[in-house]
């Protein structure tokens, strides 16, 4: 069964509605179709290695204006999109500066700060073109490490958000773009395939969220002549925020139970809480005889927050040790940065969220409130914990590679994606902008892509013999 054929039921009142496959689209080029390969985003990674070897004249000419918002006038037959690039093509030379100059000592800290001042004079959150916000943004998390503030927004939203501005942040993530339900739907037609047979499911999920993954999939199993019994077990963070996870899961627990008991499908939710420093131990899951075990593992959406790469590890070991039949990965695809340190991982970081920025600008493209909300629940928060973490601990930098490598190096081997699941992942994709992209590697892994950046896979594995 395909996903997408499962998706017209009708929502529990007090689950979101995350059936709604309808998307808001872009306004049309003159031509008809964008070709993403002639497309760029807002910020060109090929010419990363043009502006290192700028920086040091950069560096000169730093107190020189250069564009300053006064020169708008100044060349009467340059377009303002020309002026918009040479504007943003000089926020990137002040960023790379900044970063650059936040490594080197004290003497070069006092630079940093002056560099920073600058951006602050150039970008604006409020009235600022797409790449304005963005260097703002990064603009912010350089300051938070010269101020030695980094850390405050250590987790995304980790500061009491809103619950209402969240839910209609997600909501709007959801419209704008593909990439919350390309996940969701790809883990779940591998799941509905490997399960199809069974009688009773037992899905192991590392980060429950609003329960939206899980919705989808109770309404396609509930569809099912002889649908087997779904049990989730949904693990629940410990440490100082370890109570707000615990209620946050078991609110997403009671609003799955009663979606299921609505569409008839036979279920039950349980909690598995981790150790204070996110260690996951396999000795704390219920296992029951006659299930078949699924771990699933998404991260790196744009609203889920940051995951420890230990936490990561013990839970896919766990897998490992628990004989999982699947697995099914989502994980954040990050450029070849090799061993640049900081700098060069800031500025794949920031080729990154500029692919994210450019995709979300044409999901909305006369709604400009609907982008700063999303931009301001989820991206923001996410851009300067991530930039902290490179920084003071090279997370990113020790991870040394995929998660997905790390599965074929622990001994797991890849699920075939199937044709199925393959031309799901074209249709949704095909709902949204031409600048997405669907591709395929190897034979268990689909990459979502926005233009010539790849953003987001969804990976299938297996530690057990393949099934034919």
């Amino acid at each position: 069964m395909v996903m997408y054929m499962s998706m017209d039921g009708v929502p529990h009142p007090h689950l979101p509605d995350f059936s709604d496959y309808s998307t808001t689209t872009s306004t049309s080029y003159d031509d008809g179709a964008c070709d993403w390969n002639l497309c760029s985003p807002l910020i060109d990674s090929d010419s990363f290695a043009a502006i290192q070897d700028d920086f040091h004249a950069l560096i000169g000419s730093l107190m020189d204006d250069g564009v300053t918002p006064d020169q708008g006038v100044v060349e009467e037959e340059s377009s303002g999109d020309e002026f918009d690039d040479q504007k943003g093509l000089r926020l990137v030379h002040l960023l790379m500066a900044a970063a650059e100059a936040l490594t080197g000592g004290t003497e070069s800290h006092d630079l940093a700060r002056a560099i920073l001042v600058r951006l602050n004079e150039l970008v604006s959150l409020t009235h600022g073109t797409n790449m304005e916000r963005l260097a703002a943004y990064f603009t912010f998390a350089l300051q938070d490490l010269l101020d030695g503030t980094a850390g405050a927004h250590g987790t995304i939203n980790g500061n009491q958000p809103h619950l209402t501005d969240m839910l209609a942040a997600f909501h709007l993530l959801q419209d704008m773009s593909p990439y919350v339900k390309f996940a969701h739907f790809t883990s779940n037609q591998a799941i509905l395939e490997a399960v199809a047979h069974e009688r009773r499911v037992h899905i192991v999920d590392y980060d429950v969220m609003e329960g939206a993954q899980w919705a989808s999939l109770i309404q396609a199993l509930s569809s099912k002549s002889n649908s087997p019994h779904l049990r989730i077990t949904a693990l629940s963070r410990g440490g100082t925020a370890g109570r707000r996870s615990i209620a946050t899961v078991q609110e997403t627990g009671r609003r799955l139970t009663a979606f299921a008991a609505s569409s008839g499908q036979p279920f039950s939710f349980h909690t598995c809480r981790l150790d204070p420093d996110e260690t996951f131990r396999p000795s704390s899951l219920k296992l029951v005889r006659g299930e078949v075990l699924v771990f699933n593992c998404v991260l790196h959406l744009p609203h889920l927050s940051y995951r420890a790469h230990n936490s990561v590890a013990s839970f896919l070991k766990g897998a490992k040790e628990t004989c999982s039949r699947l697995v099914t990965l989502v994980e954040e695809e990050v450029g070849p940065v090799g061993d640049a340190g900081f700098v060069g991982l800031f500025m794949d970081s920031l080729a990154h969220y500029s692919a994210v920025f450019d995709s979300l600008e044409v999901g909305f493209p006369m709604q400009r409130w609907a982008q700063a909300l999303v931009e301001k629940e989820f991206l923001s928060p996410r851009i300067r914990s991530s930039v902290a973490r490179m920084y003071r601990s090279g997370e990113e930098e020790k991870k040394s590679g995929s998660w997905g490598s790390w599965l074929g190096e622990a001994g797991f081997r890849g699920v075939p994606i199937s044709f199925a699941n393959h031309c799901q992942a074209n249709l949704l994709v095909g709902l949204f902008n031409d600048g997405y992209r669907m591709e395929e590697l190897g034979n268990n892994k689909l990459v979502l892509g926005w233009k010539s950046r790849r953003l987001l896979s969804a990976s299938v594995w297996t530690s057990h013999t393949l099934h034919s």
